[in-house]
């Protein structure tokens, strides 16, 4: 892992040097390295201690702790969930994220995670999809066409091959806005009016609406043989997009069950209701596509090992770019048991600083 700067000094990357970081690695490149992380921390499943995440749950919304260690590294994300907040000008999701050094506790690197969140959880999907998607699939539906919408897209253009997107949203101006981004990209960009429209000849059906409640945004017979479902929106209690008699033909495939079933779609189905694992399909503990009409459904709520290969990935992308900023965030005395005596430094090194700031007079 590259050698970053003194180790009481915590690099910070901010949103300008995230957006930068991903600009000079190009969009399509970093979503392809960062599927290799996820993927790889996937195979080393078992090596993580994991627990559902920590959420504090209001009227308003959701806000959640993420962590998770390897046992060398430990990560963490702060994330909220507040559907309101587009209509006061504010993201409905925000996060930041910390890397830390296991033998030391010392925080190695603190990044924003709300750019950082929408690519990983678009990398993951395609991850999912690699292994579940219907061979030689082109063709892709997004319903709900907002804040994850175009990172999606070019995840699945990126490790599937989807070429073909069919967008829909409630609010046309979102999906007009979608298409806008993705121009140029290699898409071909099919605006349609409902999501039965949508799904028509798509091989691939994203769901990712944001609104905190249980929808029904696909129904049983909106969904053909053979079709793949990456259903990305329902991810707390209480929030679903899938219709009960879709999961019933679905091989369902998750991150970690006792986390999704209390916040997935599975949140629909009886706690001893069958899925298979991801990362057993990943390593080659089992199969995920087993036929040309099999329905796989990827019940995706995001989980912390996720947030940790990315800020693993950001790391050790990190070391030479200068795209970050040091903060002066461990306290360092010069006996590490003299931490009062650190603070009457401080006061010495002030007192001194006033003097000297005043005029000869």
């Amino acid at each position: 892992m590259p050698a970053l700067p003194n180790l009481n000094i915590v690099p910070f990357i901010s949103v300008e040097n995230m957006m930068d970081l991903v600009l000079n690695v190009g969009v399509e490149n970093f979503l392809t390295e960062l599927s290799a992380y996820i993927e790889a921390d996937f195979r080393r499943w078992e090596a993580f201690d994991k627990v559902p995440r920590i959420a504090s749950h209001s009227q308003e919304g959701v806000i959640e702790l993420m962590p998770t260690s390897d046992g060398t590294l430990y990560g963490f994300k702060y994330v909220n969930g507040h559907p309101k907040n587009t209509r006061t000008g504010r993201q409905t999701v925000t996060a930041f994220g910390v890397l830390s050094d296991v033998d030391s506790g010392y925080p190695l690197l603190i990044s924003e995670m709300t750019i950082l969140t929408a690519l990983r959880t678009a990398a993951t999907s395609a991850v999912a999809a690699k292994y579940l998607a219907p061979e030689g699939a082109d063709c892709m539906a997004i319903i709900g066409n907002g804040a994850q919408s175009e990172f999606q897209a070019i995840a699945f253009k990126a490790l599937v091959g989807i070429k073909k997107l069919r967008l829909y949203d409630i609010d046309p101006h979102a999906t007009e806005r979608c298409a806008k981004n993705l121009s140029g990209m290699g898409f071909e960009i099919i605006r349609c009016q409902s999501s039965q429209e949508a799904v028509e000849g798509a091989h691939v059906i994203t769901t990712a609406t944001a609104d905190k409640q249980n929808a029904t945004i696909l129904t049983d017979n909106m969904v053909g043989p053979g079709v793949h479902i990456n259903a990305v929106g329902g991810d707390c209690p209480g929030k679903t997009e899938l219709h009960k008699d879709i999961l019933l033909r679905s091989d369902i495939f998750v991150e970690y069950p006792p986390q999704t079933r209390v916040e997935g779609e599975i949140q629909q189905m009886p706690a001893d209701y069958p899925v298979t694992e991801l990362w057993q399909v990943i390593s080659g503990l089992t199969t995920g596509r087993t036929g040309n009409t099999q329905v796989t459904l990827f019940d995706s709520v995001g989980f912390a090992t996720e947030d940790f290969s990315a800020l693993r990935y950001i790391r050790d992308k990190l070391a030479g770019t200068g795209l970050y900023e040091n903060l002066d965030l461990l306290a360092d005395p010069d006996e590490p048991r003299d931490l009062f005596g650190m603070l009457l430094r401080r006061e010495v090194s002030r007192k001194a600083t006033m003097r000297n700031s005043i005029p000869n007079g």
